[in-house]
């Protein structure tokens, strides 16, 4: 990416009572820690703060507010516009297991008057974690009894507040953390836009765009059959899977968690192709495909050709038109593979693949991708 560009700093607050959790989500997203390991993490004395570089030039200034009540009421009294001015985003957590939940609900209730009195167009979002210490069969109950009644605590921000249940010990933290990302990124959906014509050239069946050093998916376009795989969880459980594998190769290199990244990993079937590669600076392009090798090459070498568009793009700003152009000199002959290869499709049933189906990987390499079976890591 350009480091030229003006960074675009956003102000996210990580607020919650003591023993929430917030500290221990933080370094696992943040920091590259697993789950075992944030126990000897100690309480947060009053405020940290962190400047995380996420994507080209945006900046998360993420704000992680000790939780014990002098501090919270140091935040409302003496420090109150310095800590709730300027706020993109409110992340609120809320220990699902909390026996002071009526406490809990007031003291947010006093940070949400503070937040409208000083960052009105803020959004807030609310996780309620720990939800691994709930009975499975009482989860879902539990979790919309809470969150209703903290919406009614939300004042002016009742009708825009978003619920997600969470836990260190599943892709559920994943999941609501990226949906945190994709509010902080203003220009989604042209990012969305240039990725669904990417998907087009190459005939992508899905097509998943990772921050690096988290992670965390940024956005995706689905296309045809796709649409229907019954794995809604397949993002963040890549998500998960990446992290791990890195911090397996942090440990195995004696690199840093973050530095530690793999050039491209490769898993064939007889039911899709799918690949992960560097796409950015700062991020990593998943791509699922026919099962072509044709198509698969093809792939690969389009995504290479687009890489200089994307990281042109500016995280605030438009990109130049015609992505296509990038690669409109190989586009007639992927669209005479493709015409072959769907042809070969309909002659064998069309049957569709679906990533994480459970169908055996192909594959050489010296990371094994899955059990189960074998992928091709490269890097």
């Amino acid at each position: 990416m350009n480091t030229g560009k003006r960074q675009k700093q956003r102000k996210v607050l990580l607020m919650g009572k003591s023993g929430a959790g917030k500290s221990s989500m933080r370094s696992i997203v943040f920091s590259n820690y697993v789950a075992k390991d944030v126990r000897r993490l100690g309480a947060t004395i009053d405020v940290e703060h962190s400047n995380i570089k996420f994507m080209g030039n945006l900046m998360l200034n993420l704000w992680d507010c000790g939780g014990q009540d002098g501090f919270v009421e140091n935040y409302l009294t003496h420090q109150r516009t310095h800590v709730f001015g300027s706020v993109a985003v409110l992340i609120f957590v809320f220990d699902i297991e909390s026996r002071e939940f009526q406490a809990d609900v007031i003291s947010y209730s006093n940070i949400i008057r503070a937040l409208s009195e000083c960052s009105p167009s803020a959004k807030v979002f609310i996780l309620i974690h720990k939800m691994d210490l709930v009975q499975a069969r009482l989860r879902v109950q539990l979790f919309e009894e809470r969150a209703e009644y903290i919406r009614l605590a939300s004042e002016g921000f009742r009708d825009s507040v978003e619920f997600f249940p969470t836990s260190i010990w599943d892709q559920s933290l994943y999941k609501a953390w990226t949906q945190i990302i994709y509010y902080l990124i203003p220009n989604a959906g042209t990012i969305e836009g240039l990725l669904q014509q990417l998907a087009e050239v190459i005939d992508a069946r899905e097509l998943i765009l990772y921050e690096r050093t988290t992670c965390l998916m940024v956005t995706h376009v689905t296309r045809g059959l796709e649409s229907q795989n019954p794995f809604t969880d397949r993002f963040e459980r890549i998500s998960s899977i990446l992290k791990t594998h890195k911090q397996s190769m942090a440990k195995h290199t004696n690199l840093p968690p973050n530095i530690a990244n793999f050039a491209e990993m490769q898993i064939k079937t007889g039911r899709f192709m799918f690949f992960i590669t560097r796409l950015t600076e700062n991020t990593n392009l998943a791509a699922s495909i026919p099962p072509s090798e044709q198509i698969f090459n093809a792939a690969r070498v389009n995504i290479l050709l687009v890489r200089p568009r994307f990281a042109e793009l500016d995280i605030a700003s438009k990109p130049r038109p015609g992505i296509q152009q990038a690669f409109a000199h190989s586009a007639d002959s992927d669209r005479d593979i493709r015409d072959r290869e769907r042809q070969k499709e309909r002659d064998q049933g069309g049957r569709s693949g679906f990533v994480g189906s459970g169908a055996e990987y192909e594959g050489r390499g010296k990371q094994a991708a899955a059990p189960g079976g074998e992928g091709e890591f490269e890097g």
